[in-house]
């Protein structure tokens, strides 16, 4: 059996480390580049009656009068404009929740964000990050 010295050890966790660390933040800003220029398009519904004054995922209260929406990964505060392409009605929101989960939507949007856009129940919508 041979003895190996607790430096070489050392040595070889703080080289295992480093390289870890390297990868992560690498992979980090990878995904910092990919959702800076967040642009999708895809179904649009609005959601409103029921959970005016309740919890949202971001933890603040749901304001139906409000311009936020529901994103399923974008990070809470992101400000998005949001283009109903039926009519070329834009608003700009901000994502305070997760959702949509069915019907393959790629946004839920506050009553009142949805009226500013002329969407009245399911649109096709493009979204872009500003």
């Amino acid at each position: 059996m041979t003895c190996i010295s607790s430096w070489k050890i050392a040595s070889v966790c703080l080289a295992f480390f480093a390289l870890s660390s390297a990868a992560e933040a690498k992979s980090e800003k990878r995904g910092a580049a990919s959702d800076s220029g967040v642009s999708q398009s895809g179904r649009a519904s609005w959601y409103g009656p029921g959970f005016h004054g309740r919890r949202t995922a971001s933890g603040e209260r749901f304001n139906a009068g409000a311009y936020t929406a529901a994103h399923r990964h974008l990070p809470f505060g992101t400000r998005l404009r949001v283009v109903n392409k039926a009519n070329g009605r834009a608003v700009v929101v901000r994502v305070n929740d997760r959702g949509p989960f069915h019907g393959g939507r790629i946004l839920d949007l506050s009553h009142a964000s949805a009226r500013a856009i002329g969407l009245s129940g399911v649109a096709s919508v493009a979204i872009s990050r500003i």
